[in-house]
């Protein structure tokens, strides 16, 4: 039986300690994909010293299997497909396009509603740690640092509790380094290796986002 986090609170202390190199530096923004990720983020940025602040990210869901990513959309026009898993579903354009236009919506409705009129960090020639709480296809985390490559940061870090064998290897195209505290070999999705993995509200990810920028 592989190991479980509590939650997500304690997945991002586990994972704080795997990043202690960038510990106490000026030059780390941490950037949370929302909703499960942020407090696993929290945690981190508070372990590290560093900023926080969320990179909204909407997984493009396959109709009638939600769950199955076939690719997704991040800020800044960021757009992932995966065509394999498109063409195996056989999801055509008119529902594709569907499945967009409903993302755009909400990813613009929670970049309203977790950030107010104030703008992204700047993460121009900064190191960016990009944490979820977990990966299943790596469409999201795909999409977060194609959007942030156009943010010019001096490197990105996928930094993830818990991820399939071969994560690194979905992402390596992508990011600049890949840090994950367990790749377990019986992998049915990022919940079974939570006990309480309870959806995180948009209440706490802004209770938590507030609370980060009075102790930045």
């Amino acid at each position: 039986m592989d190991s479980v986090f509590e939650n997500r609170r304690e997945a991002g202390r586990a994972l704080a300690q795997h990043l202690r190199a960038y510990a106490g530096r000026n030059d780390v923004t941490v950037l949370a994909l929302p909703r499960g990720g942020v407090p696993v983020a929290y945690e981190v940025a508070r372990a590290l010293g560093a900023k926080l602040d969320v990179l909204v990210v909407r997984k493009l869901g396959v109709p009638m299997q939600p769950e199955l990513a076939m690719g997704a959309i991040a800020s800044g026009d960021a757009f992932y497909l995966d065509e394999r898993i498109v063409e195996y579903a056989g999801v055509g354009k008119e529902e594709l396009d569907r499945v967009i236009a409903k993302e755009r919506a909400e990813l613009a409705r929670r970049e309203t509603l977790y950030r107010g009129d104030m703008p992204p960090l700047d993460v121009s020639g900064r190191v960016a740690i990009v944490v979820d709480d977990g990966m299943a296809t790596g469409a999201t985390m795909k999409a977060a640092a194609m959007s942030l490559r156009h943010a010019h940061p001096s490197k990105i870090v996928a930094a993830l509790p818990v991820a399939p064998l071969d994560s690194e290897a979905r992402v390596e195209d992508i990011v600049d380094e890949f840090v994950c505290v367990m790749r377990p070999h019986r992998y049915f999705g990022v919940g079974q290796f939570y006990i309480d993995f309870d959806q995180t509200s948009d209440d706490e990810v802004r209770e938590l986002l507030d609370a980060a920028r009075k102790n930045a």
